[in-house]
């Protein structure tokens, strides 16, 4: 049976007169500790009550945010008629000149919630990724238009802006103090039902998800649907603790596995897109595995830990340092690295030039290494500055890397995907990509794209740089 990981945002085509919502409850303006201890005991001998989550509801409640947006539709799409020219309403519409029926808007529905009394609004970047226009909806019902201050789609992490001023705000927890098996709180819009609570236990820490490399997931058994994005995780003493982002679904539709990305990582996100509208991320340059027991056992370790580095880049800060395949890194900074997931997210919150201490086993014993930090490429290689050339056939806007690019990706060529849609889309190609090569022909200009893709047939395998990682996408051209 087929299970996937799914954003919990909700993305569809809606009518107007299909859009629909709770009306939100009036709330305390500002957000309190709830009294004392959520979980009630009862006499002696008689175990505990079942927890009782109203008061934090209520008083952490008017900071959490509805947050709805409209993603245009391009100018094809919205062209075309629900019928073709054979169709006799194609010549009704046609002979009394009627306004042709056009694609309504995408519309999005997303969570958030406010960390400064002067409007910052933290929420997942896949909620307003693509976004014409975002609109934050308070629980006193006040709408405010949103400014996408900076969005980091390594983290999922968007930071909002609205103009307002004295608003509610959560308090802010700690992640690394959570215990596996303690309540949690979820607040959100799930299906667009504005202000709802739902509640559950953490389930697992540190998990490491399918191309989600960077972020060290909180796994609960909380109810989180498609509209939960973005939402705040609760502890018991009303902190954040977490972001909602993902579930895990064979139907797209909560099945108690739900993941959020730790607070921690997602302030330390925010701090920077709040300075500097863009997130700096160190990096070594070092493809890593877990370590299981029979690995422990054929590297001579006392038990199964670490980050095993199965290749080091030739030219990268880890190589030069004198790092190989073959070690296994077990602490960071001082800071233990447990498990392999644990590893990116302490070296890319690690500023570029900085000078870090990486303990290694190797051979039998351990070893200190320093390595000075280099720079990960910015996510968004690609600079709408430029005019981009559409490749019809794939679906995507593209245009030649620059030599700052080229240098900074150690490519000789490439293109750099601007927007992407159609064929290539669907096979998971996203702006930002850089395709390297189509079918192993290294692409150089955009009228050689197009001249590899008039003579490909109906598959062509592209090689396409994601970051610091390369990889062959398959795209089905029909």
């Amino acid at each position: 049976m087929k299970v996937k990981l799914i954003r919990a945002a909700v993305i569809a085509a809606f009518l107007p007169a299909f859009v629909a919502g709770c009306s939100p409850s009036t709330a305390s303006p500002t957000a309190k500790a709830p009294a004392d201890a959520v979980v009630a005991q009862a006499s002696a001998g008689a175990g505990f009550r079942a927890p009782d989550f109203s008061e934090l509801a209520e008083q952490a409640g008017p900071a959490v945010v509805n947050i709805s947006v409209t993603k245009p539709v391009s100018a094809a799409a919205g062209e075309l008629l629900p019928f073709d020219e054979n169709d006799p309403l194609f010549g009704f519409f046609r002979h009394f000149r009627l306004p042709v029926p056009k694609q309504a808007p995408m519309r999005g529905v997303g969570s958030g919630f406010i960390v400064s009394p002067d409007g910052y609004v933290l929420t997942n970047a896949h909620v307003v990724d693509g976004a014409r226009e975002v609109d934050v909806k308070l629980t006193d019902r006040r709408e405010f238009t949103a400014k996408v201050v900076g969005t980091d789609r390594n983290s999922d992490i968007a930071l909002l802006k609205i103009e307002a001023k004295d608003l509610p705000v959560v308090r802010i927890g700690h992640s690394q103090d959570i215990k596996v098996g303690q309540w949690v709180v979820a607040m959100g819009s799930p299906f667009g039902f504005e202000n709802s609570v739902t509640a559950g236990i953490i389930s697992a820490k540190s998990r490491s998800l399918p191309g989600e490399g960077y972020v060290p997931f909180i796994q609960t058994d909380v109810a989180v649907n498609p509209g939960n994005s973005g939402g705040p995780l609760f502890d018991l003493n009303g902190n954040v603790i977490g972001i909602n982002s993902q579930i895990y679904s064979q139907t797209g539709g909560y099945m108690g596995l739900s993941f959020a990305i730790p607070i921690d990582v997602a302030m330390h996100v925010k701090d920077q897109l709040q300075k500097y509208g863009k997130v700096t991320r160190g990096r070594i340059g070092v493809a890593i595995q877990p370590v299981n027991q029979s690995l422990a056992q054929s590297f001579g370790l006392p038990k199964p830990e670490g980050a095993l580095v199965s290749s080091v880049d030739d030219e990268g800060p880890a190589a030069r340092a004198g790092i190989k395949a073959g070690d296994v890194i077990l602490a960071w900074n001082g800071k233990a690295v447990d498990e392999s997931a644990t590893l990116p997210a302490l070296v890319a919150d690690t500023a570029p030039g900085q000078i870090a201490q990486v303990r290694v086993w190797r051979d039998g014993k351990e070893r200190t290494v320093s390595v000075t930090v280099g720079s990960m490429p910015n996510e968004k290689v690609a600079s709408s500055e430029n005019p981009a050339a559409n490749s019809g056939k794939l679906g995507l806007v593209v245009r030649p890397l620059t030599a700052q690019e080229r240098s900074q990706l150690h490519a000789s060529a490439g293109l750099v995907v601007e927007d992407a849609g159609g064929a290539a889309a669907a096979a998971g190609v996203q702006p930002g990509d850089v395709i390297l090569a189509l079918n192993n022909l290294p692409v150089r200009s955009v009228e050689q794209l197009r001249r590899l893709l008039d003579q490909a047939g109906k598959h062509v395998a592209l090689l396409v740089q994601r970051d610091a990682a390369r990889m062959y996408v398959p795209v089905d051209l029909g």
